[in-house]
């Protein structure tokens, strides 16, 4: 299995312990290496010349499948250089305000923005990633103008929330910020409803361009035979439901969603094209 982020990390812990538990149930030693650089590019470009006979796979993320891909030259092409295996994590994006916020709704929010060009701060987690897109996309059908203040990682966005920095943020870390009482969740920004607020409307339900799913799981290169995607789509299941990876994922924060092989490849194309417009309609470069 070959990680395309550096060891320790969130991308390079899921991938050990998916080879671990997934070799020890096949009775195999699933060796994983760690292969660096370009945004995790190199990495998966890499899995994609790898040939086509099941022993190699790599992890894959959401950015450099269906964002990043549209922004800079990638050694792949997500939809015709890569077999997709199986999503194993899902993470909620919830766009978020402070709890004594005045604005109640989305729609509040966009009223601001509009009364009030580039007044309204902003954040995400990632510059350029898949939230960062769909939010532009969003204030690009409405006309409206706001200022993007980047912070990197989630936690340094909150702080800059909270501590009145900043007005939104969209992250992942507005689920228990808002079960805490610190924040209020007005829209989410994948394509599963918040099971905080699951009256907040997701973004592509609002109206707005693209909602993309943020995901881990692994790919491996095109054209991996039927009987190998079949054995993973049996396998993974089966990791996930291990005692291992679920104190694992519950120490991570990480939300454990299984999509099996045609599952997630659907997922990927449908958000490797609404990214694909989106991109080019707010000119994000």
């Amino acid at each position: 299995m070959i990680c395309p982020y550096s060891a320790g990390g969130g991308g390079d812990t899921a991938t050990r312990i998916v080879a671990k538990i997934a070799g020890d149930i096949m009775g195999v030693q699933i060796n994983v290496e760690n292969k660096t650089g370009g945004g995790a590019t190199i990495g998966i470009g890499a899995t994609a010349k790898a040939k086509p006979d099941g022993y190699t796979l790599g992890f894959i993320s959401t950015s450099p499948i269906t964002i990043r891909t549209h922004m800079m030259k990638a050694p792949y092409h997500p939809l015709k250089d890569l077999s997709y295996v199986g999503q194993i994590v899902s993470s909620n994006q919830p766009l978020i305000v402070r709890a004594n916020s005045k604005w109640k709704s989305l729609k509040d929010l966009i009223d601001f923005a509009r009364a009030n060009p580039g007044k309204l701060r902003w954040s995400t987690s990632v510059q350029r990633g898949g939230p960062h897109v769909a939010v532009e996309a969003m204030f690009k059908k409405e006309g409206v103008t706001a200022t993007f203040v980047p912070f990197k990682g989630g936690s340094k966005v909150l702080a800059a929330l909270l501590g009145d920095t900043i007005d939104m943020a969209m992250i992942s870390e507005g689920n228990k910020a808002t079960l805490d009482g610190q924040t209020r969740i007005l829209a989410e920004g994948t394509p599963s409803k918040n099971p905080v607020n699951p009256n907040a409307p997701t973004l592509t339900e609002a109206g707005y361009p693209i909602a993309p799913a943020i995901f881990f799981g692994f790919a491996g290169p095109a054209n991996l035979p039927a009987n190998v995607l079949k054995k993973w789509d049996e396998v993974l299941p089966k990791v996930l439901a291990s005692p291992e990876f679920q104190k694992l994922a519950s120490q991570r924060k990480w939300a454990i969603k299984h999509a099996d092989s045609a599952a997630f490849t659907k997922t990927v194309a449908t958000d490797y094209e609404a990214a694909k417009l989106a991109i080019a309609d707010i000119g994000m470069k």
